[in-house]
């Protein structure tokens, strides 16, 4: 009796630049559930009823998990899953995090005065949402380089 083995067609190995990405996207969930845990707390202390803030936690819960799905989607080679982060927190999810800073910058505000009067929180949530853009813009830069553009071709 003889067996007959079929050949599994080869994924491409994914290259580390695709995974750097997906990892930055992974990171960027975190800092946002940082960022979430340190507004919900501040509101919480301040008196905000917890049922006030279920839809906003419920949404920004459901972005992280859509992240976190996309993300490991992107590492498996999915193309749309590459252009959805793009597209959807890359462009639309950068402008929700740095409107405010615009808004006050463009109020009048300044950078040396909202450094004066910031608190302990305050650098938190700052250092956070920092971190935050630059995992975003670097994870969508490292999505589209020659060999990102490569992989998903072949995958």
């Amino acid at each position: 009796m003889s067996t007959t083995t079929v050949a599994k067609p080869q994924t491409p190995a994914v290259p580390p630049v695709v995974h750097t990405a997906a990892m930055l996207w992974l990171a960027a969930v975190a800092f946002g559930a940082f960022e979430a845990v340190l507004m919900i707390g501040k509101l919480l202390y301040e008196g905000t009823p917890v049922l006030d803030l279920l839809p906003q936690a419920g949404f920004r819960l459901a972005v992280f998990a859509g992240a976190v799905f996309l993300a490991l989607k992107l590492k498996g080679g999915a193309n749309w899953a590459r252009w959805t982060l793009a597209g959807t927190l890359g462009v639309f999810g950068t402008l929700s995090l740095v409107m405010e800073p615009i808004q006050y910058l463009l109020a009048g505000g300044s950078i040396t005065g909202a450094m004066a009067g910031a608190d302990a929180m305050t650098w938190a949530f700052a250092a956070s949402r920092t971190l935050h853009v630059l995992a975003v813009l670097g994870g969508v830069a490292l999505m589209f380089q020659p060999r990102a553009n490569a992989y998903f071709r072949s995958a």
